[in-house]
């Protein structure tokens, strides 16, 4: 066990999901501020339960365990933080800045660079823990072979190699930052005016579908401070895959 910017981390070379094993974990008492991290993950997820798989050390793949003092309403604004922290350190480290993409993709230009995965335990109406995974595209083929037109590697978009464990260290850092104020009101409408700020979603018409298999369409105009997407006509979106339709200009 090492300690990364204040986390305490855990390397390991294999496992079926860091986030499966964190939420575990949790439920067995363990202590905020848990971070797992694999060279490969053989079960890793996606949103819906989709599948992703990397080859080893190909990807930065990881989860955070956090026992935030929010509503549960409000646990996604910790998927967020994380986004934004990931954001900010391939700024640093890379000199790439990617988009967010609503409600859990970093994007360079139209490709996919990483995917965030916020799971919670919530007994009655309290939120006891949020675990919230990241993998993220660092080597060229980090990208499962059918995914290879959509997605892009870090290394691909930059002129460095990019560390590992470096990268990891000034994401951790970064989601630190805005953990520290997400449980203030002042400090969730920070975090979302940067994510606004990020975003590559709003000003988009897009087309969302619901987990009920219901699909909306729209113009994606705000995201409201608990993270939820704001489309034309007031309606709210709390939880949805997201297409763009076209960009700001209107073209296709």
């Amino acid at each position: 066990m090492n300690w990364i910017s204040g986390f305490r981390v855990e390397w390991v070379e294999e496992t079926g999901s860091t986030n499966v094993d964190l939420l575990a974990e949790a439920r067995l008492g363990a202590e905020s501020d848990k971070v797992l991290v694999a060279d490969y993950q053989h079960s890793g997820r996606g949103r819906r339960g989709r599948t992703w798989e990397a080859p080893p050390m190909s990807s930065l793949l990881f989860s955070v365990l956090t026992r935030p003092k929010l509503a549960v309403e409000a646990s996604h604004l910790v998927a967020n933080a994380l986004a934004m922290g990931a954001l900010e350190a391939c700024d640093s480290l890379a000199g790439v800045r990617p988009r967010l993409k609503w409600p859990n993709d970093l994007m360079v230009a139209d490709r996919k660079l990483a995917g965030v995965l916020a799971e919670s335990i919530v007994v009655g109406d309290r939120l006891q823990a949020v675990v919230v995974g990241m993998g993220l595209n660092v080597r060229t083929g980090a990208a499962p072979s059918e995914a290879a037109d959509t997605a892009v590697a870090l290394e691909e978009v930059c002129d460095a190699v990019i560390d590992r464990r470096e990268l990891l260290a000034e994401i951790l850092a970064g989601f630190e930052h805005w953990m520290e104020g997400i449980e203030g009101a002042s400090g969730q409408a920070a975090l979302m005016a940067a994510a606004r700020h990020e975003s590559a979603t709003l000003g988009c018409r897009v087309s969302v579908e619901l987990g009920d298999g219901n699909v909306l369409e729209g113009l994606a105009e705000d995201l409201d401070d608990q993270g939820a997407l704001i489309l034309g006509g007031g309606v709210r979106v709390v939880v949805g895959d997201v297409v763009h339709l076209r960009d700001q200009s209107g073209s296709l």
